[in-house]
């Protein structure tokens, strides 16, 4: 939104039907219906109108119902409304799809977190690979891998050139450098193990299973028209551009909907295939600690509850630009009974947030058509969650 301008008149799908309200009252004592229209008004609308975001949409799933709640405009130059079925990019979000993908790998048996990375792909042979993990890799810990590739290196006929000669600053395992190259790598040794290139094992396999019709790779062009325009600090406009392994680490576009039921799958995944449980469990497993922040494969979890300010620092600028030493967790530990899972994402353009909390099965998807700051989606999610779980 140009500065100045009048922040657009909100198409906010409201709670209307009484059996909303029935299981709103019934899901652990929640704030009643109209109370929930309030507390995610209140929380949103002040945001958009300080960081003149154009649209946002808000997915919340309780008891495994879906409510949406639809703000502003999907491109201020054409007017289109958010919906649920609008899609944005969610940036790092996706590297819990990556993450998934890799752990199906090893449920199916094509694939093992613990083989080292140059047995999966011999072109790394001879590099630093050989003693770092594929789970490492999935982790962030394979050593000292930047958070973006050198712009030398990013693209994808340049990224193995760059990965053979890396030398790591940390021994592999013992610290957290938060990573797209670690990340993408990761996915790159998963779709290999599984003999096709990724973007095709993710659309024609795992997206499917997850019964998710509209997350998309490459947005198909009969999809275009629901592509939100993404806007930039300056509130130009501008949307992802390629780089080495951006699928991977970055480049899943989706709609509320659609991400808000990949939030319900991963609290209860029970009507899945066997693999693909087994895969979820794996992401949700936490393989090491940096403060009160669990490391999952793709997630990050905390024990619930969980203060504001324990979820700010988990998800600060610091965590993302600073190595941290880690706390190896062994044995591994899977989910908690109680436990908060949470993912940040942002382009040049957009920015998301999902959390969910399995025990009380609540959750939460914000999606936004510009990059504002992670806190602003952090204090909106807590503050609608714990609304949520009174």
């Amino acid at each position: 939104m140009e500065s100045g301008s009048v922040m657009p008149e909100y198409n906010l799908k409201k709670f209307a039907s009484y059996s909303a309200f029935v299981l709103f009252l019934g899901a652990g004592h929640c704030a009643a219906d109209d109370n929930i229209e309030s507390i995610v008004n209140t929380a949103i609308e002040p945001v958009m109108q300080q960081h003149q975001i154009p649209g946002v949409a808000v997915a919340i799933t309780v008891n495994g119902q879906a409510h949406y709640f639809n703000y502003g405009v999907a491109s201020k130059e054409n007017g289109n409304a958010v919906t649920e079925n609008t899609l944005f990019e969610i940036g790092s979000v996706s590297k819990t799809f990556t993450a998934t993908l890799a752990a199906y790998a090893q449920a199916t048996g094509k694939l093992s977190l613990s083989d080292k990375a140059s047995n999966v792909l011999p072109a790394l042979r001879g590099s630093a690979f050989d003693d770092i993990s594929v789970l490492q890799l999935g982790t962030y810990s394979a050593g000292g891998l930047p958070l973006q590739f050198p712009d030398e290196a990013d693209s994808p006929d340049k990224m193995l050139g760059y990965f053979k000669q890396w030398k790591p600053t940390y021994t592999a395992g013992s610290h957290r450098q938060y990573s797209n190259p670690s990340l993408g790598l990761f996915g790159y040794l998963a779709a290999e193990s599984m003999g096709a290139p990724f973007d095709e094992v993710m659309e024609k396999t795992l997206l499917p299973k997850l019964g998710l019709k509209h997350t998309f790779l490459k947005v198909p062009q009969d999809q275009m028209g629901l592509y939100a325009q993404g806007y930039d600090k300056g509130n130009k406009p501008v949307r992802v551009g390629p780089g080495a392994l951006d699928s991977e680490a970055y480049g899943v576009k989706t709609s509320a909907a659609d991400l808000l039921r990949y939030v319900q799958v991963n609290m209860n995944p029970a009507g899945l295939e066997a693999p693909l449980q087994r895969a979820i469990a794996t992401t949700h497993t936490g393989y090491y600690k940096v403060g009160d922040m669990t490391q999952g494969l793709g997630w990050e979890l905390y024990g619930y509850p969980v203060t504001l300010d324990q979820l700010l620092d988990g998800n600060s600028t610091q965590m993302t630009m600073d190595a941290h030493e880690v706390q190896l967790l062994n044995p591994l530990q899977p989910l908690p009974d109680v436990v908060l899972v949470n993912k940040t994402g942002s382009t040049g353009g957009f920015g998301a947030y999902v959390a969910y909390v399995p025990s009380k099965d609540i959750g939460i998807v914000i999606l936004a058509n510009k990059n504002y700051p992670n806190a602003e989606r952090v204090k909106v999610a807590h503050t609608v969650l714990s609304a949520l779980s009174q």
